[in-house]
Formats: C-alpha cells, sequence, structure tokens
C-alpha cells in the first residue's frame, strides 16, 4: 500500500471520533468513560500481552533503544530551550510535555500496519521504556503546580504497571495459559480502534492565536526535528530495516493525549495542551506518510 494510504484508516477513525463527539448525541460524558477503560484497561492488556508473548532478542535491541532514548533526550532537550520564550511558566510547564511525549494509540496501530506482529512487539519494547521516562520527565515539570509526589503518580500508572510486569515475565519466561492469553489479546485488539475514536473525540479547533508561537515551536519538534535525529542516529549506528522503521515512526507519532489529563490533574494549562495536541495530530496525518516514504528510499 502507498504510504500516503498506509495510516488512512486509522486517521479516519480518529475523524470518526470527532464527528460523534460533536454531531451525535454520544458526548462528552460517554468519551471520558471510555478513554478511561481503554487507558486504565485495555491498553495496558495490548502492552503486557504484546511484551509478554514476545521472544526478544534483548542484544540485537540494544542499539535501537539506545537510539531511541538518544531521540527521546533529543526532544525534552529542544522542548525545554523554549523555557526562554515562554511568558506564562504555568502554560510552559504545561505544554512542555507535548513536544516529547507519544501518542500510544496511533504508535501501535501504524507498526501493526507496517510490519504486523513483529512491528507490534518492537514498538511494545520501545515504548514501554520511554513510557517511566515520558512520564517522570513530564510530571517533574509540572510538580510544583501539585500536591502530587513524582513516585506516586509514576506508581499509578497503568501504563508503566503493564510494561514492568511484561518486561518482567518475558525475562523470566513466565507465559499465561492460553485460554488467558487469548483474553488478555482481545481486550488489547480492543483499545486500537477505541483509542484512536477517543483521540479524535478529544480534538479542539485552534481559536485564537495564544502562545500560538509555542505550539509551533513544539509541533515542529514532534513532528519533524525528532524523526529526523531518529533516522540520523539510526543510519549511523546502522538499525536493521525493522528497527529502523520502528524509532523513526516512534519519533513521528504526534504527542499523547493524556498529557492533557496529567496537565488539568495537576493544576496546569490544560488548554495550550489540548490545542497542542488536536494541532499536532491533525498534521500527523501528512508528516508521517512523508516519514515513511522517506523511510522507503533508505
Amino acid at each position: 500500500m502507498n504510504s500516503a494510504f498506509l495510516l488512512l484508516p486509522d486517521f479516519l477513525l480518529i475523524l470518526l471520533g470527532f464527528i460523534l463527539m460533536r454531531y451525535t448525541h454520544l458526548k462528552r460524558d460517554l468519551w471520558d468513560g471510555v478513554e478511561k477503560l481503554t487507558y486504565f484497561v485495555l491498553f495496558p492488556a495490548l502492552l503486557f500481552h504484546a511484551i509478554n508473548q514476545t521472544r526478544f532478542d534483548w542484544g540485537g535491541t540494544s542499539n535501537m533503544l539506545l537510539v531511541a532514548f538518544l531521540t527521546f533526550g533529543s526532544g525534552i532537550f529542544l522542548s525545554f530551550l523554549s523555557h526562554w520564550y515562554a511568558k506564562d511558566r504555568l502554560s510552559w510547564a504545561s505544554g512542555f510535555q507535548t513536544a516529547f511525549r507519544f501518542n500510544s494509540y496511533i504508535a501501535f496501530a501504524a507498526a501493526g500496519r507496517l510490519a504486523g506482529e513483529e512491528g507490534v512487539a518492537l514498538m511494545a519494547l520501545t515504548t514501554g521504556c520511554m513510557v517511566p521516562v515520558a512520564n517522570a520527565v513530564a510530571v517533574y515539570a509540572l510538580a510544583r503546580h501539585s500536591e502530587q509526589h513524582l513516585f506516586k503518580e509514576l506508581i499509578k500508572n497503568p501504563l508503566l504497571v503493564a510494561t514492568c510486569l511484561g518486561l518482567i515475565s518475558n525475562i523470566f519466561e513466565w507465559r499465561l495459559p492460553d485460554y488467558i492469553a487469548l483474553g488478555v489479546s482481545r481486550l488489547g485488539s480492543a483499545s486500537i480502534a477505541l483509542g484512536l475514536m477517543t483521540v479524535g473525540a478529544g480534538l479542539m479547533w485552534l481559536q485564537n492565536k495564544r502562545d500560538g508561537v509555542l505550539i509551533a515551536y513544539w509541533t515542529s519538534v514532534k513532528l519533524l526535528a525528532m524523526p529526523a535525529i531518529a533516522l540520523g542516529l539510526g543510519l549511523f549506528f546502522g538499525l536493521p530495516s525493522a528497527q529502523l522503521n520502528n524509532v523513526v515512526l516512534f519519533a513521528a507519532m504526534p504527542t499523547a493525549t493524556s498529557a492533557f489529563v496529567l496537565a488539568n490533574r495537576m493544576g496546569g494549562d490544560g488548554t495550550i495542551v489540548a490545542i497542542a495536541i488536536s494541532v499536532m495530530t491533525v498534521l500527523a496525518a501528512v508528516t508521517i506518510p512523508i516519514w515513511l516514504t522517506v523511510l522507503q528510499s533508505v
């Protein structure tokens, strides 16, 4: 399938969520419940199952994870540079996270469509290692606006818990019985479609130019700079094709919708985060196919 249309089914699901939210009786309360179900149950099941069931070549993926960490660190550094421009420190602390966090729902959908089970497994390993780092940095930036403690925030994160359990069970080769594994697999499968639709339901239009320069900068870092860094580092380390595709795809993802939840929960500026999420998600429909085309030519 042409790169321009590879992710079209997934972005159509995002569009469907947007339409259902705004033009039907399925309003915010319903989508809040769906989002919580996906975030706390369905998506952790997908993470755990993908990591638990896959036999990783840990030595063979070390360079891939190194590239992912270096790319992720570069995104954090570039995002931090916007600190010097920001006038409202609360808005900056809230939106800072959008330049390096990643939408796992789109990432898994894209990885599966691009490389099947192998792609999902590699993406599970990559995102699993990055989830605790992403949450720690994001929570730290907002910590002064909250009574919550960093450690408590991290241990309550269902994605982090599922990732850790999956990695531990994989290392010790603890496999679920087939009848349980099948149930967990079906829960995980449901997370992709529902997750993408909740992304669409959460989109909001850009209604003013408030903090527009910051949002444009964070968007450029997330959708352009980070994938370029991942591609350059991946070629430098000589990553195999599947791993190179994985790290570039991971880096090219729009920011996580959970960034909005975190900003609101910790007393931050949820509006600027919601607008950044919307802008990045819409633009990613254009930039991701471009990066996939670039990968095909490498």
